[in-house]
């Protein structure tokens, strides 16, 4: 079971992918601030369930947003993604980003 939680490659696709469709930390756009993404975090733990971890909801966070969030083991507030598409723009315009 662990072995398909550690097929890296699949890992690296996936969130290259989210982090492609989000690019931006969601947390930080919900208080205001435009930062980068560079993590693709499970919303909701997979505690090792194989489902959970290749079909659980994603969402783009900067580290320093992952690292907080890791440390207090409280699930943020956020609009999660769907796993299989990328999510609406939200507002990101070829000449700059507003929060639509």
């Amino acid at each position: 079971m662990m072995g398909r939680l550690r097929d890296k490659l699949a890992w690296h696709r996936r969130a290259r992918r989210q982090l492609q469709c989000e690019p931006l930390c969601t947390m930080c756009l919900s208080e205001g601030r435009i930062v980068a993404a560079s993590v693709a975090d499970h919303i909701e733990p997979h505690q090792n369930d194989p489902i959970k971890f290749w079909t659980g909801r994603l969402q783009s966070l900067c580290a320093h947003c992952h690292e907080s969030r890791n440390s207090r083991s409280v699930a943020a507030s956020t609009t999660p993604s769907d796993p299989m598409a990328c999510p609406p723009t939200r507002g990101i315009r070829s000449i700059g980003i507003s929060r639509a």
